[in-house]
Order: C-alpha cells, then structure tokens, then sequence
C-alpha cells in the first residue's frame, strides 16, 4: 500500500452520521474497520475449516486470507482495494492489531517457563544453540545473494539486513510448535520434550536477536554505532530491572490475587503493566512487543493468577485482534512484486536454505546426543517450525524500512511454507507407538483387575475384589454426580471394599494459550498427564499435593473421608483424538468400568449442554475402549451435591431385559446393593404378547438406508439366542441367591408399550438412579424398538428412552456397555421377527442377515 501523508490523515473522520444524513460509511475509520474485520474474520474462518483436516495451526488461514483480501488477489482490483482497504485505513487496522499483537506476546511470555528452561539441560541447549548458529549463519549468505539478486534488497544498511535475515531464517515459533507437538500427541514423549526446551532457548534467543536487529536499524539519520550502543544498553538494563524489581512485585500480585481475592483489581495492574512495559521499550527505540513479552516472563507461572490472566486476555486477542494482525500482513504481501525467474528463484533459495539450515543444524547435534536418525530428522523439522512469530519479525523489518516490498513477500511465503509442512511430514516419518509392544487387557465389570501391589493381591485372595473406576469429567459440575455415583458402586462400607477413582478431566486442544499452560503445567507421570505436584502428601492415596481449583478440592475431600484412592489426571487433545488418550489410561491402569458424562445437561443442575462434538467423543470412547463403559445422564444424581457415605441414602432400579449388557448392568447392581444407603430395585420385563413363547428368534438385517447417527446399532457378532437365555436366567437365579432380602425383585409383564413401562419407572420419583444395559445384543422385546425415531442412539433403545427430555423422566440414567471384542462392530438394522410355530429355534438366531418370514420396516 502507499504512504499515508499526514494531510491525508487529518481528514479522516472517526464515526459517520449515517447514510440518511448522506454520509458514506466506507469513508469514515470506524465502519471502515468493522467492515475489514468482518471480512478477516469470515474468510480466515473458513479457510481454517478447509486447512483443519490438514491439520494446519490457525496462523497459516490468517495470512492466507490477508493475502487473498490483499493486492495478491482481490486487490488486483483496484476499484475494491479503494472502497474496502484504501491506503488511509492501513494505520487504524494496523494500530487496533497491533494492540492485539502487544498482549500475545505478554501471552507467549506467560507461556514460557524460564525455569522449564533453565532445568531442561544441556542435551536441549545443544540442540538450541545449533538449530540457530547455523540457519542464522545460511541466512546471512542468503542475504548477500538477495543483495545482489535483488535491486530492492540493497536499499537497507548491511548489518541490520544480514540480522534480520539471519533471524528470520533462524527462529522457531514456540507457540505454534508446542500446538503442533500437542496435536500430534508427542507433547509428552522424549522427543517432545527436547523440542519445546530447545524451542524455549530458541525463543529467548531469537528475542534477543530481534532487539539487536531492531536496536542497529535505526531510522532516519540516527544511524550512529553510538545511538544503537544507547538502545542495547538501555535494552539489557530494561530486562534487568523488570527481572529484578518487577518480578518480585508480580509474585506479591498474585499472592494476594489468590489468598485474598480482589482479582478484577490485579488483573488490571497487570494489564495496565503490559502497556507500561510496551511503551518503555517503545520509547527506549525496541519495538513495544519485546516490553510486553519480558512483562510476561515476570508474572508467576505457579497458582491460579497466571490461568485467571490468560481467561481475560486470550478470546479477544486469539479470536479477533490476532487474526487482523496477520491478516495485515498477508494484506502488505504483494506476491506480483515477485517478477521474473531471478526473484522466484530466490524464493526457492530462501526455502530451501532455511529448511536445511534448521533441519541440518539441529539433526547433527540430536545425533551426537544419542538420538535415533529418525527422531533426529523429526527434531530437526518440528523446529523449523515459523508461523505467527516469523511473521512479527518481518513485519518489524519493514516497518523499519529494512525489507522492501519484493523481500517481504518472498520472506512472508517461506514463513507460510516451512510452517505448512511441519504437520504432514512429521506424520510422514513419525508415528510414535503409542501402545505397541503393549499387551491388551480388556475388562469386564465381572472379570477382576489385576493388582497392583502385592497388598492387593493378599486382598483380592480374600475375597474384597478391587475396582477400578475411570470418570471422565469436563468440569466443576460434573463432579457431585461422579463422586455420588462412584460411591453408590463401591458396594460395603464397613468393611471397606478397594476402589481406585482415576479422575480425567477432558480439554479440548485449542489456538488458544491456556490450553497449552494446562499442558505445560501437567508433568508427565502417567497418561495422559497426572496432576503435578504442589507440596505435601495428598488425601487418602490420591493426587497429591495442594489442590489447585474446586475440582481437585472435591475429590481430594471424598479420597479422605470416603478412604478411596483418589488419582486425578487431565487429557488436553483435539476431539478427534480425545478417545485416544482415555482408552490409554484405562489399559494403563488397568480400569474396569469407565463413566463417561452425558453431553447433554439438565437445565436446573449441568449448566449448558456440550455439543455434538463431544457426542461424538463419547460414541468414539464407546467403541474403541478397552472395559466396560457406563454413561451418565446426570438429573441431579444425589441431589446434585456431594455427600458422605453415611449420608448416602436413595432407591436405584436396575431395567433387565436381557443380553450382555444387562447383565453387566446386573453386576453393578450388586455392588450397590452391598451398600447401606442404596435400596437396589431389579425390574425384570418378560414379553406377555400373545405367543411370545413362540418366538424362538429376533433376526437383525442390516439396513443401508439407515444412518447411524440417526438410528440404533446393534452388533454384527452371531448370537446363540438359546444360550443367551441360559445365561440371563443363570445371572438372575444367581444374583437373586447372593444378594437375597438384600434387594427387592420384581417381573413385570408387559404386553402393550415397552416404553412407556420403562419411562414410567424414570418417572415415578421413586428412584434417584435408573441403570440399563445399552442392549447391543438385545432380547426380542428391546430388538422390536429398533424401528423407533433415535434422539440418542449411542444410548440404546432403552437408555434412549429414559435420556430424552421429551419424556418426563426425572430419574438419573446410567447405561452400561459390557466390554466384548465379539460386540464391538455395530450396524444400523431392520428388525425381523422369526416365529417357529412349534417353539423350537433355529441355530444362530441373533446372526445379522438371516432369512426372515416378516420384517417389520422402520
């Protein structure tokens, strides 16, 4: 874009009068910027959703769309470029964005742990130092090539032009890369590990080295070697009294921001300190962003502050002011100035050498470490990771005047290319094994855990089988109805049965940074990541440590008094691999029964429902887990507060129909019954239409006009309906000879509507817990109901009911799957009914796609 003469600007006015009075609103800055911003925004958002599957970090949609608004593109119009980016808009976008950059990089500096660093070794230095010698070393003998090459590129001063593309070539983006290593799952591996050290002295370095650069640049006829000596000795004396003075005053921030409340305050002093900070660096001659990202290095990583902080800031910057910074720089990237052979030629050059140097310079160091060439080659590619910190570089270089047009461009495609195939060539080569090597242990509710100690052992000898409980949970308000649940299971209270809660708190992986401080923040002791320590023993063989929000307060205060042992541990992944890292943690600790919240809320207790996607998410964990799973509709489940284990006192109904699934569900049922406080009610429903003793079969027929999402699953596995007979009548005569008075049988005979039988149950009131089995291998009654509308399916036709808000019930819901490899596969079906007049069946009666003499259609 053109310079902006100070006339010009003058006449622009702030705000219209609108169009009735006869005003253009594209004429005035504030409609002007609404306007721009709106079309960043739309367009970066949708080029996100394109790139998403490429798994691409959302900065590459950013300046992408900047580049398509910019003269690149659309701009080529210039009637458009007038009307919607004239040249008089560039500094109002660009100040409102550049705000926006000033607190991001106050983020990263929250982000980045200099103590992480200084703790990280030598190993990651090494590798640090070399994966910056040596591509800032290739940048300065790109930049006398440039020089040549290029009539622009000579315009600069020399020793500001060769560092500024000895940084460019040489910086890795910590932020993106510790999202990128997130999204891949190696955030906690070896190799994820040296990465993000080595990328933290990267930054920290390549700060310093923007100072540097930005200090010799100068501007106008201040170019003296003594006025750029002022700026780096002011600079280092900037750094040392923010280390020093303001450090120190930060820790007493937070203290008192966490012990005595009154945090809107502090997080105000805080963000007026970030543009204190900014304008001491400005004026000092470094540019602002140097000043808020120190600032961010002085307050505390420890305690809730930093997190409180970061929930102020992150949305508005991350979501709005970031993406026009970008933008506005794919908006000053004019990819025609790249003319003839020569220049693209130069832009393969800079690609090529910047990926080398880094690639080259850090796999040498990773392989003297000891590391495989593998693991060194990946090492080497992550790190050559630019994105958005590359970008602010550049742009600091030609505002300085340091990079003229054609340079900036070639520099800003390299940035876009090196970043755009970390991602996909780290898949290529790099697949770590998660659970290869590691022998599958899958459990049912009936089938016992292996022990952990030898102490477990002597106690599953004697009778008290351990249980292993896996609660997933989203946060605060799931967490009454877990801990009511968890101790409506355990069964005796006197004497007390072993139970060992895992408790996983699932985030979703995001742009944003607190998701990348609550990774940060997790040491990696257990999979995902284990609660980190924070002090003292924890209660009742639990976390450990200090309990760090209301969460861990709650599970901490039931692991004492409710002696459980208590582990509390958080899984920060995309959703699409969420189920991954919940199925790790149930096979590496050996769980039995994982309980999965229900992603739609009651309104008076859950707060807002979750979403489709965590539907979606529940339904992945439902079929690939590695035990038996349990999902939670939550209506309050012991009054929607945590009690004791003597305060313990409502009625559960088990619904059994039959099949695997009931029968799991009738094995939790007895461990209820054990406790005093649970009266356990088991409502057996016999068919009592006319010739039902007839009906030998229940045949599935697989229906491909049927879609899962809308329609229950059933199991493709070949089922002796004979035998499951046997087997439901054998569980039922010995449950009710273990468990005697100690709990309440019924049958009830249905002839009419299964569901309103089963619905009215839910709404009786009479039960605070109503658990059925998913019925993937369902008895005929249940099989019938397959020609039902599905609200929920992944719940079953049963649990369907019960869960659909529609029906009344007010009753919480539990819906047990059986853990059965046999089972797992699940189709969409038809239902058809065989009816052998004589009573006798026919072999594989439950077996999908037999011959059928009625069907009844959906």
């Amino acid at each position: 874009m053109s310079a902006v003469t100070e006339a010009e600007m003058a006449k622009v006015k702030t705000s219209s009068n609108g169009v009735w009075q006869g005003d253009d609103p594209l004429h005035f800055a504030f409609p002007l910027l609404i306007l721009q911003a709106l079309l960043i925004l739309l367009l970066s958002r949708l080029l996100a959703l394109m790139l998403r599957p490429l798994r691409q970090p959302k900065v590459i949609a950013e300046i992408v769309a900047g580049i398509l608004l910019g003269p690149s593109a659309l701009g080529r119009n210039k009637s458009y470029l007038r009307a919607l980016f004239p040249p008089w808009s560039a500094p109002v976008l660009e100040s409102v964005a550049s705000l926006g950059l000033l607190f991001f990089l106050f983020l990263v500096g929250l982000e980045l742990d200099l103590r992480s660093v200084r703790r990280s070794g030598r190993q990651a230095f090494a590798i640090a130092a070399a994966g910056i010698s040596l591509p800032f070393a290739c940048g300065v003998g790109v930049a006398f090539v440039l020089r040549r090459q290029l009539p622009g590129a000579a315009q600069a001063g020399y020793a500001p032009f060769l560092v500024f593309m000895g940084v460019a070539l040489s910086i890795t983006a910590f932020p993106v890369l510790a999202r990128i290593l997130a999204e891949l799952k190696l955030l906690t591996t070896p190799i994820g590990e040296t990465a993000l050290a080595a990328a933290a002295f990267n930054d920290v370095a390549a700060w310093v080295l923007l100072a540097l650069a930005v200090a010799i640049s100068g501007s106008g006829d201040h170019r003296s070697p003594i006025v750029s000596l002022w700026v780096l000795l002011s600079g280092a004396a900037f750094v040392a009294v923010w280390m020093l003075a303001v450090k120190p005053a930060m820790a007493w921030v937070a203290r008192r921001s966490d012990g005595q409340g009154g945090g809107e305050v502090w997080v105000a002093v805080t963000l007026a300190g970030v543009l204190v900070s900014g304008l001491a660096t400005d004026m000092i001659g470094i540019h602002a962003i140097f000043g808020a990202f120190v600032f961010g290095l002085t307050v505390p990583k420890d305690g809730e502050f930093a997190g409180r902080v970061t929930e102020r800031v992150e949305d508005l910057v991350s979501e709005l002011l970031l993406p026009l910074y970008f933008a506005s720089s794919g908006l000053k990237t004019d990819v025609a100035t790249i003319r003839g052979g020569g220049a693209w030629g130069m832009l393969a050059l800079v690609i090529g050498t910047a990926c080398a140097g880094k690639i080259a310079g850090t796999f040498g160091v990773a392989m003297a470490c000891g590391m495989s060439a593998r693991e060194a080659v990946v090492l080497g590619v992550v790190m050559n990771t630019k994105g958005l910190v590359e970008l602010i570089v550049l742009n600091i270089g030609r505002e300085r005047k340091v990079l003229d047009e054609e340079t900036f461009a070639i520099l800003v495609l390299m940035a876009l290319v090196t970043t755009f195939i970390t991602t996909p060539t780290v898949m290529a080569i790099y697949k770590p094994a998660r659970r290869a090597g590691r022998r599958l242990h899958h459990r049912k509710l009936h089938g016992p855990s292996a022990p952990s100690s030898p102490s477990a052992a002597t106690a599953a000898t004697a009778g008290a089988k351990e249980l292993r409980v896996l609660a997933c949970i989203h946060g605060g308000h799931d967490v009454p109805a877990v801990i009511n649940l968890v101790e409506t299971i355990r069964g005796h209270t006197q004497p007390r049965r072993l139970v060992k809660l895992y408790i996983l708190r699932m985030v979703e992986l995001t742009e944003r940074t607190s998701s990348i401080l609550m990774v940060r923040a997790a040491r990696r002791n257990g999979m995902p990541f284990l609660r980190p320590l924070r002090g003292g023993g924890g209660g009742g063989g639990g976390g450990g440590g200090v309990p760090h929000d209301q969460v861990d307060v709650a599970f901490d205060t039931y692991a004492q008094l409710g002696h459980v042992h208590v582990r509390s541990m958080t899984a920060v992944s995309a959703l699409h691999t969420m189920h991954d890292d919940v199925a790790a943690v149930a096979e590496d600790k050996r769980v039995s029964l994982i309980v999965l919240p229900f992603h739609k809320r009651h309104p008076g207790y859950g707060g807002e429902d979750l979403g489709p996607e965590w539907r979606a998410v529940n339904r992945r964990i439902l079929r690939e887990a590695p035990c038996s799973v349990a999902v939670l509709v939550d209506r309050g489940f012991g009054g929607g507060e945590q009690v004791s284990s003597e305060q313990v006192a409502h009625g559960v109904c088990v619904v059994f129909f039959g099949g695997p699934d009931d029968r799991e569900a009738l094995e939790l049922a007895e461990r209820m019954a054990e406790h005093p406080g649970v009266q356990v009610t088991v409502m057996r429903f016999v068919d009592g239409k006319a010739g039902s003793e007839e009906h030998a079969e229940v045949t599935l027929q697989p229906s491909n006009t049927k879609n899962a999402d809308k329609s229950y699953t059933f199991s493709t596995a070949i089922v002796d309906t004979h035998k499951e007979k046997e087997l439901d009548e054998a569980a039922v005569a010995e449950f009710r000879q273990r468990m005697g008075p100690m709990v309440r049988y019924e049958e009830r005979v249905v002839a009419g509507n299964v569901v309103e039988e089963v619905v009215s149950i839910g709404k009786s009131r009479e039960y605070g817990l109503v658990v059925v089995g998913k019925g993937r291998l369902p008895s005929a009654m249940v099989a019938e109901l397959a020609v039902r509308a599905a609200e929920h399916p992944e719940l079953g036709p049963i649990g369907d009911a019960l869960a659909s808000a529609g029906q009344g019930v007010t009753s919480s819901v539990l819906v047990v799957q059986q853990h059965d490899m046999s089972n797992a596969d699940e189709v969409p079906v038809s239902v058809v009914v065989v009816v052998d007049g004589h009573g006798h069946g026919h072999d594989g009666g439950g077996e999908l796609g037999n011959d059928s003499k009625d069907m009844v259609e959906p």
